[in-house]
């Protein structure tokens, strides 16, 4: 048999529309799934917010096992990233992202929003072999963190046939990424651009990442991870 909390989340998604991420969602859901309301709160101790963290990660472990499925050998690093995005916005219930974003806009969890968004970045970031162990694997993320959330928002007001309008949004937000990576790359490949980023460099080699990736912070400066 499912988990209960597996139970709970499946059944919480038929209530969002009409209630969205909350603790009347949590109740019924718990009734659905018949799971005395008790556990249900020990397994999501702060309701609402939890069972929507709860939603955001299996959108993330979803998202993983397509990306296996896929034969990308043929893309390029950025379609690879780009197919990545999509691939993430269409293993989920749009109007539950929706009530999502409304949720986590809130002040008290802004915090909580903001590293779902990073995890989602890592998760994609590794799904498709980053081996970054310097500043950047912080930098790769970040960067990827404002634009999944700048492509959940576009996405979430796009009517157009297969969201094709969202697709090709992504693709011009991923070709602005790389953009700046070449960039990067050319100031670095230059004997006075080497220069002048000398001090930058050495400072990003010796950033490292954390020993528990999911947490995004913090890492270690100058030793190992």
């Amino acid at each position: 048999m499912t988990d209960p909390a597996a139970r709970i989340l499946d059944a919480a998604l038929m209530h969002v529309p009409f209630d969205g991420w909350s603790d009347e969602t949590l109740r019924r859901a718990a009734e659905d799934a018949d799971v005395p309301l008790v556990e249900a709160r020990s397994l999501f101790p702060r309701g609402a917010v939890d069972l929507a963290l709860a939603f955001h990660r299996q959108g993330d472990a979803r998202m993983v096992e397509r990306i296996a499925e896929e034969d990308m050998d043929a893309l390029r690093y950025s379609e690879k990233v780009a197919r990545a995005v999509w691939l993430r916005l269409d293993s989920v219930d749009k109007e539950a992202v929706r009530r999502g974003t409304t949720l986590f806009a809130l002040p008290m969890h802004a915090a909580d929003g903001a590293r779902a968004l990073w995890q989602t970045a890592d998760t994609i970031w590794t799904a498709l072999g980053d081996s970054s162990t310097d500043g950047n694997w912080y930098s790769k993320r970040a960067t990827l963190s404002g634009v999944y959330a700048s492509v959940v928002l576009y996405w979430l007001g796009d009517d157009s046939l297969d969201h094709q309008d969202t697709r090709a949004f992504i693709d011009r937000r991923i070709d602005d990424v790389m953009r700046i990576e070449k960039v990067k790359s050319a100031i670095n490949s230059n004997p006075l651009g080497r220069a002048v980023m000398a001090g930058p460099n050495w400072l990003m080699s010796k950033m490292k990442p954390p020993k528990d990736a999911r947490a995004g912070f913090p890492g270690s400066f100058g030793g190992g991870r």
